[in-house]
């Protein structure tokens, strides 16, 4: 075989790292964006940025003194006389950079005492605005029992044994260790008898929460019920004989059954269904020290005299800038002394576009989003069109698969809350004059048809697919059921009541 060379023409698509980087920044959440920026900063020396959060706190220097005055009224706390001669200081150089004139138009205004851009109030006596609250910190379950504890008068043994008792429960409050286990889990040579433990275990269940410590669901129940002051005797006597012996029939909501079986009448059952459905199975869940999750709206949408109409949240815009003096640097040394600047400046310029196009695209996405769905905005859930991401890829004349990345971990706050761009979007269900509504829309009728049923007769997903077939929608019962789970909502079965 016999080579050679030979010329030949082709086509291929390469996507530039300016145009990755575009698309990695789309697809990326508020947070990972922030995150994204903070790394470039921490990288990049010609990138900055103009909304530090931390700009306006205060910093020590090397030698220990503040570099920025101290707010209107931290001087009636008192402070050490370091603090008063920083402040001291930092007067004299507010008098002196009075008298010489006002800053330069690029440099950011003096952070003074009496006037912070309109940010801060002027009154001294003002707490809320120059000490703002922090937020407390929760309590959890374990140390709630054991300020409990360190309340009693207690052999130094038996408080002992409660407190290892307390190191037993979970994060409901349940004691999942059996008394013996727990007994022979301790040295020998201590001699816990049975009842020391089984004491401390009755003192552990008096305290605070109602129901703590208890080993199962009938037990922590009982000792809920045992410690409500109710003054119904007759319901409070069936309550306790349900929880003992019944409890499957009452979590199937088999109320004849209940009847027939303790000879009661409905009054007297309906009291004791009551009086159990306020108890706590879980004592310890409210003591739960997991965060509490916000999420930040990208968009804003607000009714004007032109209608629905979507803006970007000013609070998630990151700004930022170009470092002014290495700029000038590279302006008047265009040789190869400003080679190695050359690189971060481009990629800073990049940043700083890709990031302003990434927000004019989510505002794009948005405000055709709101064109469409007019009707959600005025009328709520029930009024939403299907929509599908093809949809307003053609609109935009963008593809299909940037509008996806623009609608994922994007959120809206709409009049009717707070919503994921995703949410706008859903599949279609046929109607009977050959048109299409939403599985939104779908679905909230579905709720609104449960929320007003008879609660001795609940609708079944029978009847809740011929009464949307009423109003016009085709839907299947297998659909009802689908989407009455993904609403959360429990059967027939369950749903019913007395």
């Amino acid at each position: 075989m016999k080579t050679a060379l030979q010329f030949k023409l082709s086509q291929q698509l390469a996507l530039t790292p300016q145009l990755q980087q575009s698309i990695r920044l789309l697809q990326l959440s508020t947070l990972e964006l922030n995150l994204e920026i903070e790394q470039m900063l921490a990288e990049n020396p010609l990138l900055e940025r103009e909304d530090d959060p931390l700009g306006e706190c205060i910093s020590i220097s090397a030698s220990g003194t503040l570099d920025a005055p101290l707010p209107v009224g931290l001087s009636d706390l008192g402070g050490s006389p370091a603090e008063t001669t920083t402040r001291g200081e930092a007067d004299e150089g507010e008098a002196d950079r009075d008298s010489s004139g006002s800053t330069s138009e690029g440099d950011e205004a003096p952070a003074d005492w009496g006037h912070d851009s309109g940010s801060r109030s002027q009154n001294d006596d003002d707490d809320e605005r120059e000490f703002p609250q922090l937020a407390g910190a929760g309590v959890s379950l374990t140390e709630h029992l054991r300020e409990q504890l360190a309340a009693t008068r207690l052999e130094r043994r038996d408080r002992a044994l409660v407190d290892l008792l307390i190191d037993e429960l979970d994060r409901d409050g349940m004691l999942t260790t059996g008394l013996d286990e727990f007994r022979e889990a301790l040295p020998a040579e201590l001699e816990i008898d049975p009842d020391e433990v089984a004491a401390a275990l009755r003192l552990l269940q008096s305290f605070d929460p109602p129901g703590v410590s208890a080993r199962n669901l009938r037990e922590c129940l009982l000792l809920q019920l045992a410690q409500s002051g109710h003054d119904q005797p007759e319901a409070k006597a069936l309550a306790r004989v349900i929880i003992t012996d019944h409890l499957e029939l009452l979590a199937a909501r088999d109320f004849v059954r209940l009847k027939r079986v303790l000879q009661c009448d409905e009054e007297t059952l309906r009291q004791a269904h009551s009086m159990i459905r306020n108890l706590e199975p879980r004592p310890g869940s409210r003591f739960g020290s997991d965060d509490t999750g916000y999420v930040v709206p990208d968009v804003i949408v607000r009714r004007t005299r032109a209608g629905w109409t979507a803006a970007l949240n000013p609070d998630v815009m990151p700004k930022l800038r170009v470092n002014d003096m290495y700029a000038d640097i590279l302006r008047r040394n265009r040789g190869s002394a400003a080679g190695n600047l050359a690189g971060p400046l481009q990629e800073a310029r990049w940043l700083i576009k890709n990031i302003a196009q990434r927000f004019e695209t989510i505002l794009r996405v948005s405000q055709a989003i709101v064109e469409r769905q007019r009707g959600f905005f005025s009328h709520g859930a029930v009024a939403m069109r299907p929509l599908v991401l093809r949809e307003i890829a053609d609109t935009l004349d963008l593809h299909e698969s940037t509008i996806s990345r623009v609608t994922t971990q994007k959120y809206m706050l709409t009049p009717n809350g707070t919503f994921e761009l995703k949410y706008f979007f859903g599949s279609h269900v046929a109607t009977d004059t050959g048109g299409a509504a939403s599985s939104t829309a779908i679905r909230a009728l579905i709720k609104q048809l449960i929320a007003a049923e008879d609660g001795r007769r609940p609708l079944s997903d029978s009847q809740i697919a011929d009464m949307l077939g009423e109003q016009g929608f085709v839907v299947a019962r297998r659909t009802v059921a689908k989407y009455r789970e993904s609403l959360r909502i429990p059967a027939v079965a369950q749903r019913k009541s007395l």
